[in-house]
């Protein structure tokens, strides 16, 4: 069903990613409309009013279109655009009330920032994380006062049967309303993903995504990605032994020199495949399409009062 021609034509190394969901999702009845923000062109659903209802938040949910240079992309991160793709699709045609603010993002890969934001701090450390897609995005959540719905981000689910969901760590100096938002996202998305998937879902840390640039200005956001059973079991037992990995996933530190390639043969092989050649087609688990399509379900099911 997604692993078919439309998939590997999205991959051609030829193919204009931004032209082809457009017409993509034209071709199919759904509307879009490009966002130009800071130099990047972010494709914004436009769902029909009906779609929405003002007793209920608006749910945002974000997966970042751009790839790696020289990496087909397979997995980070066309498997979650194509994934929100068909969801579109699908919400469209249902035409029920569902509250999603769907946005594809450009940017992402931008200085392959995705390790360098400070989990101690609200500010991002670097100026990737500043010059990603998501950061002057999230700029303008906050210029409008959009800071208080929820923000799912999908990265990377084209592999595996377990959901894992990014563990943050909150800054003691973050702000009480700002703790309430990210604490009831976290549950709020955790109960998705355990209905979704019959309780087997984890949390662990995760390169930052896109939820780097709303974390960055005060705004809650989630990231989701999929990992196999295997691998999740393996990194989850290289975090024990190996207390550094942690720090080393989410801010790229090493104790030393001669650890990082050490520490980079700790994390799942399903990342060690981002930004090469190995992340292709063939690399992709129909199965995780499957999943997704019921955690997107459930989302969009998701009714959260004001």
């Amino acid at each position: 069903m997604y692993l078919g021609e439309d998939y590997r034509k999205f991959l051609e190394p030829q193919t204009n990613r931004r032209d082809f969901i457009l017409n993509w999702l034209s071709a199919r009845g759904v509307r879009t409309a490009v966002m130009p923000i800071d130099g990047h062109e972010h494709i914004y659903v436009v769902f029909p009013k009906e779609s929405y209802s003002p007793l209920f938040k608006i749910k945002t949910v974000i997966a970042h279109y751009d790839i790696f240079p020289g990496s087909p992309g397979a997995n980070d991160n066309t498997s979650s655009v194509f994934s929100l793709m068909n969801w579109a699709v699908r919400l469209f045609k249902r035409g029920i009330q569902h509250n999603i603010r769907l946005i594809f993002t450009d940017g992402e890969e931008i200085a392959s920032g995705k390790q360098d934001f400070s989990a101690s701090q609200v500010q991002p450390q670097s100026a990737s994380v500043s010059a990603q897609g998501a950061f002057g995005l999230a700029n303008v959540f906050k210029r409008l006062n959009i800071v208080d719905d929820d923000v799912y981000v999908f990265d990377c689910v084209g592999r595996g049967t377990v959901p894992v969901l990014s563990k943050s760590f909150i800054p003691k100096n973050a702000g009480q309303k700002f703790k309430e938002n990210f604490f009831s996202l976290e549950s709020r998305i955790s109960q998705i993903l355990r209905s979704s998937c019959s309780g087997k879902f984890v949390s662990l840390p995760v390169p930052y995504s896109d939820n780097a640039g709303f974390l960055a200005h005060g705004i809650a956001a989630v990231a989701i990605t999929m990992l196999p059973v295997d691998e999740t079991n393996e990194y989850m037992f290289n975090l024990v032994r190996f207390p550094y990995l942690e720090e080393f996933i989410l801010n790229h530190k090493v104790p030393s020199a001669t650890e990082k390639s050490f520490l980079e043969k700790m994390i799942p092989k399903t990342w060690q495949k981002f930004h090469t050649q190995h992340d292709n087609f063939e690399s992709l688990t129909e199965e995780s399409f499957l999943l997704m399509e019921k955690i997107l379900e459930n989302l969009a099911l998701l009714k959260i009062p004001y």
